[in-house]
């Protein structure tokens, strides 16, 4: 009997640490959760602008690639341009926008708020305290408590 065969049968080779480093490795790490690359985005960075100071000029953006339009949370008032600022404690409504900058108008935008109690219509007397604690900020989700109506919104482009 050969000395290869003899010790064949003696090894075990998957108790070897190479058997354990090279093989067995690689598996654990392809079963850990893989994270998106959005999941990496944030969209409120910029959202801390002045009209005194420009920078930033950048609101989140809900939306599929490439989309047309997009939802966003509105704080300031409809059509001023500063839509989002990250400063503001009071949602006031929810707008589709295709508006690129605050310094460009946005034509045809309509915003909607979730409520309870009476009908309230006009921006101020629907507006909801917010805190961005309750804020869930993905390029593909957004989620907010809004505590004067005691409704959490949820917004995903289709």
């Amino acid at each position: 009997m050969g000395l290869a065969h003899r010790y064949k049968h003696k090894y075990n080779y998957m108790k070897s640490p190479l058997f354990l480093l090279f093989f067995l490795l690689p598996f654990s790490v392809f079963a850990q959760k893989q994270t998106a690359l959005t999941d990496y985005v944030n969209p409120l960075m910029g959202t801390q602008s002045r009209y005194d100071l420009s920078n930033g000029n950048t609101y989140p953006a809900i939306a599929l690639p490439w989309g047309m339009n997009f939802w966003t949370p509105e704080t300031g008032k409809m059509g001023d341009g500063w839509q989002y600022t990250y400063d503001s404690y009071k949602i006031n409504g929810f707008k589709q926008t295709h508006q690129p900058s605050p310094w460009m108008g946005d034509y045809g935008q309509f915003a909607i708020m979730p409520e309870t109690g009476h009908l309230k219509v006009t921006q101020n007397d629907r507006q909801s305290w917010f805190s961005h604690k309750t804020e869930i900020v993905k390029p593909y989700y957004y989620s907010v408590y809004l505590a004067d109506h005691d409704v959490t919104t949820e917004i995903a482009p289709t």
